[in-house]
C-alpha cells in the first residue's frame, strides 16, 4: 500500500502486530505523539469519566530502570515511546461533574449521582472499570499507530509495584499496561495459530 494512503480500519486491524525489536534512533515528533495521545482521550469511558492516564516516558535514565523491571525487554528502552497507561482509581469521585458540563441540565441531573451510586466503596468495580478503560485506550494508541506507519507491542510482563514507584504514581493510581511504539527493525513472528471461528464465537447461550 502507498504509505501517503489513508489506512482503512481492517487494514489497521489486520496488519497490526505485536514488533519486539524496534530502531533505538528513530524519535518521534512531538506532534506525531501530541496526535497519538490526543487520539488516545477518545477511547471510551464509562459514565464518560476518563480513568485513563498516560505516563509518555521520555527520560532515557527513568526508561532503563523500567526496563530492568519488565524482564530487561528490549523494546522498552528502543521503541520511540513508552507509554505507561494508569488507571486513576478515583475519578469518579474526582470533580464528576465535569464528565458532563457540556450536557443538558435533566442528563446531568441524572448521570452525576449515578456515578456516585455505581463506584462508591467498590473498590473491585473501581479497578475492574480502569482496566478496562485502559484496554481500549490501548487498542486505539496501536490502531492509530499502525495508521500512522508506526508499529507497537502491548505490554504486561513488568513488576506493577516497582514501576508505579518508578513513576510516583498517587495511591490511587494503578499501571495497567504498557504500549511501546516505534519503527521495526525486524517484523512479528508469524501469528502464532488462531483458534476456529466457531470456538470463540457463541450465539446466544453455550
Amino acid at each position: 500500500m502507498n504509505e501517503t494512503q489513508v489506512m482503512s480500519v481492517t487494514q489497521a486491524i489486520v496488519k497490526r502486530r505485536s514488533v519486539k525489536i524496534y530502531d533505538p534512533q528513530h524519535k518521534m515528533t512531538e506532534e506525531e505523539t501530541a496526535k497519538l495521545m490526543s487520539l488516545a482521550m477518545l477511547s471510551p469511558t464509562a459514565f464518560n469519566i476518563q480513568n485513563w492516564r498516560f505516563v509518555v516516558v521520555t527520560d532515557a535514565a527513568v526508561r532503563k530502570q523500567i526496563r530492568a523491571a519488565s524482564w530487561d525487554q528490549p523494546q522498552v528502552t528502543d521503541a520511540s515511546l513508552l507509554i505507561v497507561l494508569t488507571a486513576d482509581l478515583k475519578s469518579w469521585a474526582n470533580q464528576p461533574e465535569r464528565y458532563w458540563s457540556n450536557a443538558s441540565k435533566p442528563v446531568q441531573d441524572y448521570l452525576i449521582p449515578a456515578i456516585k451510586q455505581y463506584y462508591d466503596g467498590k473498590e473491585q468495580v473501581q479497578r475492574d472499570e480502569g482496566m478496562r478503560s485502559c484496554g481500549m485506550a490501548a487498542m486505539t494508541i496501536m490502531l492509530a499507530a499502525k495508521e500512522m506507519g508506526y508499529d507497537t507491542c502491548p505490554m504486561d510482563g513488568f513488576d506493577f509495584d516497582a514501576v508505579a514507584k518508578l513513576l510516583n504514581l498517587p495511591a490511587d493510581h494503578t499501571p495497567a499496561m504498557f504500549v511501546v511504539v516505534g519503527k521495526a527493525l525486524q517484523p512479528a513472528n508469524p501469528r502464532g495459530g488462531q483458534l476456529d471461528f466457531n470456538e470463540v464465537v457463541i450465539y446466544n447461550k453455550f
